[in-house]
Protein backbone atom coordinates (compact mmCIF):
# COMPACT_ATOMS: atom_id res chain seq x y z
CA UNK A 1 0.00 0.00 0.00
CA UNK A 2 1.27 3.20 -1.20
CA UNK A 3 1.47 6.01 1.62
CA UNK A 4 2.95 9.36 1.75
CA UNK A 5 3.26 10.27 5.08
CA UNK A 6 4.33 14.63 6.02
CA UNK A 7 6.17 15.07 9.24
CA UNK A 8 7.43 18.47 10.78
CA UNK A 9 4.49 21.03 11.14
CA UNK A 10 4.07 22.76 13.83
CA UNK A 11 3.52 26.56 15.55
CA UNK A 12 6.48 29.02 14.49
CA UNK A 13 6.95 32.89 14.98
CA UNK A 14 6.97 34.99 11.95
CA UNK A 15 10.47 35.01 10.60
CA UNK A 16 11.26 31.58 11.52
CA UNK A 17 11.82 28.30 10.05
CA UNK A 18 10.75 25.00 9.58
CA UNK A 19 11.47 21.93 7.32
CA UNK A 20 8.79 19.51 6.57
CA UNK A 21 9.41 15.71 6.05
CA UNK A 22 7.72 12.97 3.58
CA UNK A 23 8.40 9.82 3.50
CA UNK A 24 7.09 7.93 1.08
CA UNK A 25 6.51 3.84 1.06
CA UNK A 26 5.10 1.04 -0.75
CA UNK A 27 6.63 1.40 -3.61
CA UNK A 28 10.14 3.61 -5.09
CA UNK A 29 9.45 6.74 -6.47
CA UNK A 30 12.28 6.83 -8.56
CA UNK A 31 10.40 8.00 -11.44
CA UNK A 32 8.22 10.70 -9.83
CA UNK A 33 8.18 13.93 -9.55
CA UNK A 34 7.27 14.93 -5.94
CA UNK A 35 5.49 18.16 -4.56
CA UNK A 36 4.55 20.55 -2.11
CA UNK A 37 1.03 21.74 -1.64
CA UNK A 38 -0.76 24.07 0.86
CA UNK A 39 -4.45 24.89 1.78
CA UNK A 40 -4.91 27.41 3.65
CA UNK A 41 -8.91 27.80 5.81
CA UNK A 42 -11.17 28.80 3.40
CA UNK A 43 -8.95 28.80 0.67
CA UNK A 44 -8.58 26.13 -2.25
CA UNK A 45 -5.30 24.37 -2.37
CA UNK A 46 -2.14 25.31 -4.22
CA UNK A 47 0.97 24.44 -5.59
CA UNK A 48 4.32 25.47 -3.42
CA UNK A 49 6.79 23.44 -4.71
CA UNK A 50 8.17 20.01 -6.42
CA UNK A 51 11.40 18.51 -7.73
CA UNK A 52 11.71 16.54 -10.69
CA UNK A 53 12.85 12.57 -10.21
CA UNK A 54 16.53 13.38 -10.31
CA UNK A 55 16.54 15.91 -8.16
CA UNK A 56 18.02 18.22 -10.69
CA UNK A 57 14.89 20.29 -11.48
CA UNK A 58 13.03 22.60 -9.03
CA UNK A 59 9.88 24.41 -9.29
CA UNK A 60 8.47 27.13 -7.07
CA UNK A 61 5.67 28.93 -6.55
CA UNK A 62 6.27 33.15 -7.05
CA UNK A 63 4.91 33.39 -3.19
CA UNK A 64 7.53 31.26 -1.95
CA UNK A 65 10.79 31.28 -4.32
CA UNK A 66 13.72 32.79 -2.12
CA UNK A 67 12.26 31.23 0.79
CA UNK A 68 11.50 28.11 0.71
CA UNK A 69 13.38 24.79 -0.83
CA UNK A 70 12.40 21.57 -1.76
CA UNK A 71 15.36 18.70 -2.26
CA UNK A 72 15.54 14.95 -1.87
CA UNK A 73 17.43 12.53 0.46
CA UNK A 74 16.66 9.75 -1.88
CA UNK A 75 13.71 8.58 -4.21
CA UNK A 76 11.32 8.04 -1.25
CA UNK A 77 12.02 10.94 1.07
CA UNK A 78 11.61 14.76 0.18
CA UNK A 79 11.84 17.49 2.06
CA UNK A 80 10.41 21.29 2.31
CA UNK A 81 12.85 24.01 3.86
CA UNK A 82 10.85 26.82 5.00
CA UNK A 83 12.67 29.82 6.13
CA UNK A 84 11.31 33.66 6.40
CA UNK A 85 7.76 32.04 7.53
CA UNK A 86 4.75 34.81 7.27
CA UNK A 87 1.46 34.56 8.55
CA UNK A 88 0.23 34.23 5.10
CA UNK A 89 2.36 31.05 5.11
CA UNK A 90 0.08 29.34 7.52
CA UNK A 91 -1.46 26.03 5.67
CA UNK A 92 -1.90 22.06 5.73
CA UNK A 93 0.84 21.07 3.65
CA UNK A 94 0.74 18.26 1.64
CA UNK A 95 3.18 15.90 -0.24
CA UNK A 96 2.41 14.55 -3.17
CA UNK A 97 3.85 12.25 -6.19
CA UNK A 98 3.26 12.59 -10.12
CA UNK A 99 4.22 10.26 -12.26
CA UNK A 100 5.74 12.16 -15.19
CA UNK A 101 7.18 15.96 -15.00
CA UNK A 102 3.75 17.38 -16.69
CA UNK A 103 1.61 20.11 -15.50
CA UNK A 104 3.26 19.20 -11.98
CA UNK A 105 1.97 22.88 -10.54
CA UNK A 106 -1.71 21.06 -10.71
CA UNK A 107 -3.18 18.90 -8.57
CA UNK A 108 -4.57 16.46 -11.02
CA UNK A 109 -1.16 15.68 -12.31
CA UNK A 110 -0.37 13.95 -8.45
CA UNK A 111 -1.38 10.52 -8.37
CA UNK A 112 -0.83 9.72 -4.24
CA UNK A 113 -1.19 12.30 -1.71
CA UNK A 114 -0.57 12.53 2.57
CA UNK A 115 -2.68 13.40 5.10
CA UNK A 116 -0.95 16.86 5.51
CA UNK A 117 0.79 18.76 8.03
CA UNK A 118 -0.42 21.82 9.77
CA UNK A 119 2.20 24.84 9.76
CA UNK A 120 0.78 27.77 11.70
CA UNK A 121 2.95 31.09 11.66
CA UNK A 122 1.84 33.12 14.36
CA UNK A 123 2.12 37.34 13.96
Amino acid sequence: QVQLVESGGGLVQAGGSLRLSCAASGRTFSSYTMGWFRQAPGKEREFVAAISWSGGVTYYADSVKGRFTISKHDANTVYLQMNSLSPEDTAVYYCAASYGSSGITTMKSYRYWGQGTQVTVSS
